[in-house]
């Protein structure tokens, strides 16, 4: 069916239109996500601003602006950081993505000038004496995944999030995983710590390419004229309806907790295997929503057993990663049938741990890291 257009009698009335974009005056700045589609785009008083609305505010934000890559929102983070802050350097612990503020930090930094490579430093995740020795009056914020595998240790992020407001310094936590997950909140709601700026991407839409940068009001404000932030999709509806319905199911059925019930069997269920193997050179710890499964050097090459431990899976009809990140829809049989494979599995590492051979029972070549060097690098040199 052809689409009708035909010419109107009188201009069209845009009264609800404003009474949305009142609300978008409070809630996003700049209120729109590209700029070629912002309301200064368009005749004031005679376009409508906005011609249909749907979404919940994500918790604890007080202004929120959307991307589509989880990079692009933690660089825009950076951005408005140093924009509020006056200041250049950044202290970051943990995966932020592939632009040149980051990667700058690890063995993959060619093509990222030596200029940039000098403003970003790590630190190391429950050492607060690390952020101590290297923040100072250039530190325009410290970004960080509140949490990995690991689980926060004496207060660590309480005793963070004083030392960036002592040092005026912004506190950024990068939720790409934690988010929906661990709580709806994310990090902030399940400890209890309030970032300056938050960052959300995959599970808020169930897989769809969306992310958010949310934060405090007067930070975000910048992004309405001095700072910069505009992307090509950012006007797409399609995943912002998904993120609406995927909200609306997380509450419905409180899929944190879900994910934290059947994440906990696999995870008491590897060390009891383990355990019971005596093999105490492997075991799966962190959060119960997203776990992960480590090899001790002391029994051979790490990689090499992961690698062995994935061939095997694999042949049993699982895509093994090392990772255990759960999912709504892994039932109670998926639960019981990925032990079983680990039960037939870890058998087979055993045996070639003992010969030690690990090595031999590949069939191809063990799989890599990603980054050579994971901790401990880049550190900012303690003041004098």
């Amino acid at each position: 069916m052809p689409n009708k257009v035909e010419s109107n009698k009188n201009y069209p009335t845009i009264t609800k239109s404003d009474e949305y974009y009142k609300v978008a005056l409070e809630l996003i700045p700049a209120q729109t996500q590209t700029l070629a589609k912002g309301t200064g785009q368009n005749i004031k008083g005679v376009a409508p601003k906005y011609l249909q609305r749907g979404n919940k505010v994500v918790p604890n934000a007080e202004s929120i602006r959307y991307s589509r890559g989880g990079a692009d929102v933690v660089s825009g983070a950076v951005r408005v950081a140093r924009a509020y802050t006056g200041r250049n350097k950044v202290l970051c612990c943990g995966y932020h993505g592939w632009h040149d503020w980051y990667i700058a930090v690890t063995d993959r930094n060619k093509g990222i000038p030596q200029a940039i490579q000098d403003l970003t430093f790590t630190f190391s995740y429950n050492d607060i004496q690390s952020v101590i020795d290297s923040i100072d009056e250039d530190t325009a914020c410290v970004v960080l995944e509140p949490y990995v595998f690991e689980e926060p240790k004496d207060n660590f992020l309480q005793k963070l999030r004083d030392v960036c407001t002592k040092n005026g310094t912004l506190l950024v936590f990068d939720e790409m995983w934690s988010g929906f997950r661990i709580a709806l909140g994310g990090a902030q709601e399940y400890f209890g710590v309030n970032a300056d700026l938050a960052c959300f991407s995959k599970a808020v839409a169930n897989g769809m390419p969306i992310s958010i940068l949310t934060g405090r009001k007067d930070v975000m404000s910048l992004l309405e004229q001095e700072v910069f932030f505009f992307n090509t999709f950012g006007g797409e509806a399609l995943s912002l309806a998904a993120a609406k319905a995927t909200i609306n199911e997380m509450i419905e059925k409180n899929v944190p907790a879900q994910l934290a019930k059947q994440g906990n069997k696999l995870k008491i269920g590897y060390n009891k295997i383990a355990e019971e193997l005596g093999m105490n050179y492997t075991k799966c710890s962190g959060f119960d929503c997203r776990t992960i499964v480590t090899f001790d050097s002391s029994a051979g090459n790490p990689l090499e057993m992961k690698s062995l431990v994935q061939q095997e899976m694999i042949k049993r009809g699982i895509l093994w990663g090392g990772f255990h990140n759960m999912s709504f829809s892994h039932s109670d049989s998926d639960i019981e049938y990925t032990l079983k494979a680990y039960r037939e599995v870890l058998p087979i590492l055993k045996k070639a741990v003992e010969e030690n051979n690990v090595i031999g029972y590949l069939r191809g070549e063990p799989v890599e890291p990603v980054f050579r060097k994971v901790s401990n690098f880049n550190m900012k040199p303690k003041k004098k």
